[in-house]
């Protein structure tokens, strides 16, 4: 691979990545369909077994309601029609034998059968009292349908329907009762079962009372009791309450199911269908993406071979360049000329650069140090001189020359304070700068810093918020720590606006440092300017009032004092500036792994 040039190896890259990228979000996808269509399958069984639940529910209204049509029939207002009346009435009902297989039946007040339309050996004259639907019909007077029984005389599993026949005062006259053989009638419909084949379904129609089948599934299977406990997962799982989900059958063929429970027979609807129907859609539409994002791969790798190198082409002649802006040779301390060429150029120009920039460098820091100390003696002395002569102390000067005295006195001083940067930041560089370090309150220092700035402030009518936790303890060089909250506040003066307010707060951490930041009112930081903020002579208003006011070297020297000190320093904008100091409390004091942020 050392012999691949990089533009070979992007394209490997490119295409490699491509490809991972693809099958990720193919499977991601065939996931994600895989579990709506099991969503949708869960909600059609659902909607299906309700749908055929509603459908039996309704069929057993119509005909209980039939029957109190006609149980209005048989009676003229005061009394049951006489019995040859009843039987005549009866024969003229073969009508109703879709509705009602097991025959119509006419009972006397106290639930005696007396009449019906369909001979059965031993039916009249029989009493049903004792019958829970019949003793519910006498109690309520309210029409009654069974929950599945077994005939006292048929032996036969039934479906019952009484409606009380009252007088027009309300006065029990006898009862007007159906029933169903549900050996031989179906409450679900051909449609409901003509449904569940076309969608390969499997449905059953429980009686969890009798704990039989009242539907199998099965042609001519009939009434039969359910398989013991274990025998069917499906029946088992049902049963249980878990209305809906899915289950895996002892052959391991998974199903997803729903249940629909009609309360006033107890009886149960299934229906189930394979997971595999799920599936099926999620795995084509997987099937046809793959093959497509194939395709596509196919006229994507010679494009993205080509893109690649016409990309590194430009790196190339860059590298040229670089490496002919010096004939210096590297250093040991530098990158490593090895792996494709175009990294070994590039990193051989880079050594290159970086052994210009450090003779650069040096070669302006020694000129800077030198220049430095031979200006402060000379520029001291005229300082003190300009100091005498518009003090008074060498005598009145005239109007024009004291002032001329007063702006070469301020020019001066500012040449003065340049200076001491120049020569504190060189000496923290060089690591030669001392800290007297004593163990002191942090708030008068506060104070203190607040007040050196007090009269600048007044000028520009920017006032001082305070807000110092009380208590607090540093181990601090005082004068190096004032330095930095002098350069800090000066600064939040210089860019507040007019009549605004800067605030110092000062609190202690959970990791036992203080954190004292100073907060201004201006425009904020320059987003663009926050990663050069601690760098010399680094400015964000380069060109303007503000920014020919300052040296550039304040905030470099903040963020070397606070690593001499132990602790980070930074700055972010919310409503303004806030530029942030962390130093360790008394006694914690760590020098190592501070960076600024």
């Amino acid at each position: 691979m050392l012999t691949v040039s990089l533009g070979s190896r992007l394209a490997i890259i490119i295409v490699f990545f491509s490809l991972t990228a693809i099958v990720a979000v193919a499977l991601t996808a065939h996931r994600a369909l895989s579990r709506d269509f099991e969503a949708t399958l869960i909600e059609q069984q659902a909607y299906e077994t309700e749908r055929i639940s509603d459908q039996v529910d309704r069929s057993l209204q119509v005909r209980l309601a039939l029957l109190e049509a006609l149980s209005v029939t048989l009676t003229d207002g005061d009394r049951l029609l006489s019995r040859p009346e009843i039987n005549t009435f009866m024969a003229r009902q073969s009508g109703l034998r879709e509705l009602f297989s097991n025959g119509l039946l006419v009972l006397d007040e106290d639930a005696t059968a007396i009449a019906e339309d369909t001979f059965v050996p031993d039916r009249v004259g029989t009493n049903y009292a004792d019958r829970p639907h019949f003793a519910r019909a006498l109690e309520t007077r309210e029409p009654v349908i069974s929950r599945p029984i077994i005939g006292r005389t048929t032996g036969l599993p039934l479906l019952a329907f009484v409606v009380p026949i009252e007088s027009d005062e309300g006065n029990l006259l006898g009862f007007l009762t159906g029933s169903i053989d549900l050996a031989r009638t179906s409450l679900v419909s051909a449609e409901a079962r003509a449904s569940s084949s076309r969608h390969k379904a499997q449905f059953l129609v429980i009686d969890t009372s009798n704990l039989l089948y009242v539907d199998s599934g099965e042609e001519d299977d009939g009434i039969r009791p359910l398989p013991d406990p274990g025998a069917s997962p499906l029946i088992d799982t049902a049963m249980s309450g878990m209305s809906l989900g899915e289950i895996t059958l002892k052959n391991g063929a998974e199903l997803i199911y729903a249940t629909s429970h009609l309360e006033r027979l107890g009886w149960l609807f299934i229906r189930a269908v394979p997971k595999a129907l799920a599936k099926a859609p999620a795995t084509e539409s997987f099937r046809q993406f793959l093959l497509i994002s194939l395709g596509l791969m196919l006229f994507t790798i010679p494009l993205s071979y080509l893109v690649t190198r016409s990309a590194m082409a430009p790196l190339q002649r860059m590298t040229r360049r670089i490496r002919d802006m010096s004939a210096a040779d590297p250093g040991s301390d530098r990158l490593e000329a090895k792996g494709p060429p175009e990294v070994r150029n590039l990193a051989t120009a880079f050594n290159k650069l970086l052994d210009e920039r450090d003779d650069i460098a040096k070669m302006q820091d020694d000129f800077i140090s030198n220049v430095s100390h031979e200006l402060r003696t000379p520029l001291t002395s005229l300082n003190g001189a300009l100091r005498l002569m518009t003090s008074g102390t060498t005598g009145r000067l005239p109007q024009k020359a004291a002032e001329m005295s007063q702006l070469a006195l301020r020019n001066g001083q500012r040449l003065q304070l340049l200076i001491a940067d120049l020569l504190d930041f060189n000496k923290l560089k060089a690591g030669e700068l001392e800290l007297n370090l004593e163990t002191q309150p942090l708030a008068p220092l506060i104070t203190q810093a607040i007040a050196g700035n007090e009269t600048i402030a007044r000028e520009r009518g920017i006032g001082f918020t305070e807000h110092c936790e009380p208590g607090i303890l540093l181990t601090t060089d005082s004068h190096r720590l004032r330095q930095i909250l002098d350069n800090l506040i000066s600064n939040a003066i210089k860019f507040s606006p007019q009549q605004g307010v800067v605030v110092i707060a000062a609190e202690s951490t959970a990791t036992d440092k203080v954190r004292i930041t100073v907060s201004d009112q201006g425009n904020g930081l320059p987003e663009h300017f926050i990663p050069r903020l601690f760098e010399r002579f680094a400015q964000a208003e380069v060109g303007t009032s503000r920014a020919s006011k300052g040296t550039g070297l304040g905030l470099a020297i903040c963020r070397e004092l606070t690593l001499l000190l132990g602790g980070k320093i930074g700055a972010y904008n919310d409503d303004g500036a806030h530029f942030w100091v962390e130093l360790p409390l008394a006694g914690t004091r760590d020098y190592e792994n501070n960076e600024s942020t």
